[in-house]
């Protein structure tokens, strides 16, 4: 090994299993309530007994290796944050995938990680089956074994805990970063400490053993990341009892548990504030309502603010930098505005994040110009798993590329002003435009057709579909014919057809220009 003075190798490159999170909660408070979803319990000392005997159980069972891929189809549930755990102890990779996707979308992510076991919920017999791989069963089912039962078959075995280097991988995060299909972002053991050390930094500061957190989107990605960082300081985690959002239930929770941090999307605050139960609600207990994935409306911010004080924090990132971009503290929230007012930022760089606005060239432009919004640091993720040609487009000079267009005012706050790419979001979700077209010209009736991104006051954006049919076809008949081809999410809201799809002088169909014309025609502003 060369002497780590003359600045050629490290010493060691070793860095502690996330998993340890876990064990060091449980340490410190071993009767402390942990985990709550309905009338389950799980104290610290439960939930960190059940992960070593699932660990113990992949390792000894099921042949779990270092580095092996583990699958996850699950919508939220005390068996998924256990299972998280078991897998990051054991060694293996963490593969969770958007619940809501279909069978034969959940059976690509499978492939493409190279995950050869899988966690399903009792409730998806229809993914399991498409992925083709070892299932374990959150819940009673005849497709695999049940990870309760096999929980109490190694209850009381510790596992190996998997020692791990600084750039092992412990999570792929699906992303389609700009278009395509997805792409897996390698996250490691060393990447995602970091994160949650800057996430206590920047988002929660001061969080204790006294705070608790309740999960309301999906743990396959944000809000996991959030969980992670609760296990971190020992704070109790709340799920909802049911898929079924209830904002009354909601509040009751925050009430009845004095929940203290929340991870959202605007269109969930949005939900949150407006809805009639929010008026008698008890919210004095919430220090941090953490909201990300999409551009809010001034509106509801300024509403947020005035309904729930004080607490609303933001930050941007993306899957591969694991939200560690910009962060707008509660402190520089305002609800009024005027001179001091930063409307429409979403904040400065995260601590230990270098942020420059480039042209297409990579050189950084002034203050107050547009670019591409780029990023080091130690957040950005190793790459994209298998894929080295997205690697190539995704970084120049060592900075990531966000694909994402903005400026920098001089005080290095970061303004958000358009995407480079047809990506829109909707409710908080990466819709790209692509994958749905290609679904739509299956349809015998039509020829072509563009899916864009249009303002909508609830959801950020929606998709509509403008095609051009060569016998005529209904809107719901096209519906109808894409229901379950498609995630609900990705569905176009509207259907229009047209004689033809404007192009350039090169005969390509160009979503600005159709955009232009749906301006022109009054449909959208």
């Amino acid at each position: 090994m060369t002497d780590p003075a003359g600045g050629l190798a490290p010493v060691s490159t070793r860095v502690m299993n996330l998993a340890t999170f876990l064990a060091r909660a449980a340490r410190r408070n071993p009767d402390g309530v942990a985990l709550v979803m309905g009338d389950t319990r799980w104290t610290w000392a439960e939930w960190n007994a059940r992960t070593d005997a699932l660990a113990h159980a992949l390792q000894t069972r099921f042949g779990l290796q270092k580095g092996d891929r583990v699958m996850c189809q699950s919508q939220n549930c005390t068996e998924m944050m256990q299972a998280m755990f078991a897998v990051w102890r054991a060694g293996g990779v963490w593969v969770p995938a958007n619940f809501r996707q279909t069978p034969d979308e959940v059976a690509y992510l499978t492939q493409a990680s190279g995950a050869s076991l899988m966690f399903c919920n009792a409730g998806f017999p229809d993914h399991a089956a498409a992925c083709g791989v070892t299932t374990l069963v959150f819940g009673a089912a005849d497709f695999g074994p049940d990870v309760t039962a096999i929980t109490a078959d190694h209850m009381g075995q510790r596992p190996q805990v998997a020692p791990v280097d600084r750039d092992d991988p412990c999570w792929f995060f699906f992303t389609s970063g700009t278009t395509g299909r997805p792409k897996a972002s390698v996250l490691t053991h060393g990447q995602m400490a970091f994160v949650v050390t800057n996430h206590l930094a920047d988002l929660m500061p001061g969080l204790t053993a006294d705070d608790a957190s309740l999960v309301v989107a999906p743990l396959s990605h944000g809000a996991g990341v959030h969980q992670l960082t609760q296990v971190a300081r020992g704070v109790k985690t709340i799920l909802l009892p049911t898929e079924r959002f209830d904002v009354a239930q909601v509040w009751d929770l925050v009430r009845e548990w004095r929940v203290s941090t929340m991870f959202t999307v605007p269109t969930i605050l949005k939900l949150l504030v407006e809805h009639p139960s929010t008026a008698g609600a008890d919210t004095s207990s919430l220090r941090y309502v953490i909201y990300a994935g999409a551009p809010m409306y001034r509106v509801d911010q300024q509403k947020a603010l005035r309904t729930l004080g004080p607490v609303l924090v933001q930050y941007f990132g993306l899957g591969e930098v694991t939200g560690n971009i910009t962060v707008l503290p509660a402190h520089l929230h305002q609800a009024e505005d005027g001179p001091t007012a930063r409307i429409g930022t979403c904040g400065y760089a995260r601590t230990g994040i270098e942020i420059q606005i480039q042209d297409d060239q990579g050189r950084e432009v002034a203050p107050g110009e547009t670019g591409e919004i780029c990023c080091i640091g130690p957040a950005v993720f190793a790459g994209y798993y298998n894929n080295p040609e997205a690697n190539a487009k995704s970084f120049r000079d060592g900075w990531f590329r966000t694909g994402d267009l903005g400026h920098m005012d001089d005080g290095g706050f970061v303004y958000i002003t358009g995407r480079q790419s047809d990506m829109f979001i909707s409710g908080g979700s990466n819709v790209y435009p692509r994958e749905i077209e290609e679904k739509i010209l299956t349809h015998p009736a039509i020829n072509e057709v563009a899916v864009l991104g249009v303002p909508d006051p609830l959801w950020g954006e929606i998709g509509w579909a403008v095609c051009v049919a060569n016998t005529p076809v209904a809107e719901e008949d096209l519906a109808a014919f894409l229901d379950g081809k498609l995630s609900r999410y990705k569905m176009p809201k509207r259907f229009l057809f047209w004689d033809a799809l404007p192009k350039s002088a090169y005969g390509k169909i160009t979503k600005k220009m159709i955009r232009e014309e749906l301006e022109a025609r009054g449909m959208i502003a």
